[in-house]
């Protein structure tokens, strides 16, 4: 089984013991939940979700000798409450969001993530929803196209490709849309290949990926016991920028404006940040897995009522 990204950083920063409940809202194939699992026996819990119905096969395979301490739902962390509900839990001991892409669905041409082989422009984490990528590139306008590149994959010859795009349609292929990107583009700046933004940016549409994570970190939060932890990778700077933010309202004791004398929205701070600074893979990691290069986690503490 392929090893995760920042796996014992993961481990370190959840500390599972045994006994204790866990989720992973992106559990892929299962490599940091082994590790979650490993770590709990011989009775600690664990809820895995994924909305991708392939990835949770190969986590039923990876995690068997786990078999009677997990559950494995296809579903999505933006709807965490409800899946804790439907196993009768009403709080866990961690919370792990491995955020983004997998291994998995990148080796798969026909699931249209990588630019690196030809396959369909799907991109859909959720096959049974729509839009595709493809219906993304071929119906939106040459306005809307440049917009979602620009903030959603912070590409700044959007509008560029955005024009060659609308000029070259119908694409319906990975690499038919990596090499117009490319001829727009031209060669790889700063170690990366020249569609990685516009594949980023498709994706993170498709998947409807931030607003996921708004709605899912506020229950994650929720969810946890006091000395809780929440732990998130992050692969781009919108989510490290979300969750940091979020960290940083939910460690603060009152919202309102500096200048105001007297606090009047109440809010009081729920959780302790533990990484003020996200914390990256090794030099080692990124040699062997390439892919690590751009993750940073982040992790936070649930205090105890009246800290």
């Amino acid at each position: 089984m392929h090893k995760p990204v920042l796996y014992q950083e993961v481990l370190h920063y959840l500390q599972p013991r045994p006994g204790q409940r866990f989720v992973d809202g992106t559990v892929g194939g299962g490599g940091h939940a082994f590790g979650i699992l490993q770590a709990t026996q011989p009775d600690g819990l664990l809820l895995g979700l994924d909305v991708d119905a392939s990835a949770l096969e190969v986590a039923e395979q990876n995690l068997k000798a786990f078999r009677g301490r997990y559950w494995l739902i296809e579903g999505s962390y933006r709807d965490l409450a409800r899946h804790l509900a439907q196993i009768g839990w009403n709080e866990v001991d961690g919370v792990l969001l491995d955020l983004g892409v997998s291994s998995l669905q990148l080796e798969a041409p026909e699931r249209g993530f990588s630019f690196r082989a030809e396959g369909p422009l799907d991109m859909r984490f959720d096959r049974g929803k729509s839009p595709t990528a493809a219906d993304l590139v071929n119906n939106l306008s040459q306005e809307e196209l440049a917009k979602l590149l620009f903030r959603y994959g912070e590409e700044r010859f959007a509008t560029q490709i955005a024009r060659a795009i609308v000029s070259s349609r119908p694409i319906l292929t990975t690499t038919q849309l990596a090499e117009l990107v490319s001829r727009v583009v031209g060669r790889h700046c700063g170690g990366i290949h020249p569609a990685t933004r516009t594949f980023q940016a498709l994706r993170i549409v498709v998947n409807e990926e931030l607003d996921a994570l708004k709605e899912g970190l506020p229950q994650a939060i929720d969810a946890l016991k006091p000395r809780g932890r929440l732990v998130v990778i992050s692969f781009h700077s919108l989510e490290d920028r979300l969750v940091k933010n979020c960290f940083q309202i939910e460690s603060r004791d009152c919202l309102c404006p500096p200048k105001q004398p007297i606090c009047t929205c109440g809010h009081r701070a729920r959780v302790k940040v533990l990484t003020p600074k996200p914390v990256r893979p090794s030099a080692q990691e990124v040699k062997s897995n390439p892919r690590a290069r751009s993750a940073r986690l982040r992790a936070a503490e649930k205090l105890a009522r009246g800290e």
